[in-house]
């Protein structure tokens, strides 16, 4: 791997690639394919979380599965900059929104939420989200579907 990040060797790359595509790989079997101890390999992970590259781990869920079956983007636009604070902290407890971004660009914030039906999403963008203060209007995108869902491919950075 061709990838130079300051404190990481190739180990670290091969480890972070594997984990990648299978977070749920015992750190013996990764061991066994790195050709290292099991302890190299939680030393190793010790360190990337310390660095902060490795932030913990995540569980993906189907929402539709447990009936959220409306996921939508929305882009939020603020009266004035200086509202974000206090909306980001009204926003925070909006428990349907799963993202959110301050962003540059036509919208201040753009945030990601999942509801169970378009009838609750109105009720979220009615009573939740457009009631906030600072907050001026909001535009939603629905989305269809999610053909790509994925981490980043270590092995292209090098190039």
């Amino acid at each position: 791997m061709g990838l130079k990040v300051h404190g990481l060797d190739d180990l670290d790359l091969q480890i972070l690639d594997i984990l990648i595509k299978d977070s749920r790989i015992p750190f013996l079997e990764i061991a066994r394919t790195c050709h290292v101890s099991g302890g190299t390999i939680h030393v190793r992970m010790k360190k990337m979380e310390d660095m902060g590259i490795i932030k913990g781990t995540k569980l993906i869920i189907d929402n539709s599965k447990l009936g959220y079956d409306v996921c939508c983007f929305i882009g939020i636009y603020l009266d004035k900059a200086k509202s974000f604070n206090e909306a980001l902290e009204q926003l925070q407890l909006v428990k349907e929104i799963v993202e959110l971004h301050y962003t540059t660009g036509e919208y201040s914030i753009f945030v990601k939420v999942v509801c169970r039906n378009i009838a609750d999403l109105q009720n979220l963008l009615m009573n939740k989200i457009q009631s906030i203060d600072g907050i001026q209007r909001t535009d939603t995108f629905i989305s269809l579907f999610q053909p790509i869902d994925r981490n980043i491919d270590i092995n292209i950075l090098d190039t």
